[in-house]
């Protein structure tokens, strides 16, 4: 009998005690619907935006896990590149943004250039944007692929050795293709450069 007395009083502090643990299970998780957020620097500049349909909010670890995310990256007013890619997670205090899947960038240009990746890596204290994983860039002159690309905020692409590049012709169609090591594209001027090993450029194309 003493026992069943002993059971009926502890009980509720079995109950008390599991309660809190439910309602933080609850508030670990939130989903978001329609996400459109803004990031800013310290200085109030929008560095860029993100927008996803389908979202996931993990308040113990402090990161977004988005959807078919959109981002925009901005310099200055203007935006300057659109990224888009099957899912992404936002971490580090929304300092580290990754994507992953079908990654594609865009240029604003009226060229239109195109970056594709499997992955992308932005750690936003960071000047360089890093690619990984089939990479292919493409616009109406060039087609240059790799397994690995650097893009930094001076509107260079960097592609690691080995580099595949193909140049068209004014009908857009295949001319030639070339492999060689480190190659350099300039979004701003439209030309690529190669590089050996000794740094030396072996060649600079103006399109």
């Amino acid at each position: 009998m003493n026992n069943i007395y002993r059971l009926i009083i502890l009980l509720p502090v079995f109950i008390i005690g599991c309660a809190p643990n439910k309602i933080k299970e609850n508030k670990v998780i939130q989903k978001i619907n329609s996400l459109d957020m803004n990031i800013f620097s310290k200085s109030g500049d929008k560095l860029y935006s993100i927008t996803s349909p389908n979202s996931i909010y993990n308040n113990n670890e402090l990161r977004f896990e988005l959807k078919n995310p959109i981002i925009n990256i901005f310099d200055g007013e203007e935006t300057e590149y659109i990224i888009n890619s099957d899912e992404s997670t936002l971490s580090r205090n929304n300092n580290l943004l990754e994507l992953k899947g079908n990654v594609k960038l865009r240029t604003l240009t009226k060229d239109e250039d195109l970056l594709y990746a499997d992955n992308f890596i932005w750690n936003i204290g960071d000047a360089n944007y890093l690619l990984e994983g089939n990479i292919r860039f493409e616009n109406k002159n060039i087609i240059l692929n790799s397994a690995k690309a650097q893009l930094s905020t001076d509107n260079i692409i960097e592609f690691f050795n080995p580099v595949k590049y193909i140049i068209k012709n004014e009908n857009n169609e295949n001319k030639y293709e070339i492999n060689s090591e480190n190659a350099y594209y300039n979004l701003e001027t439209e030309s690529v450069s190669f590089k050996a090993r000794d740094k030396r450029v072996r060649s600079v194309i103006y399109f």
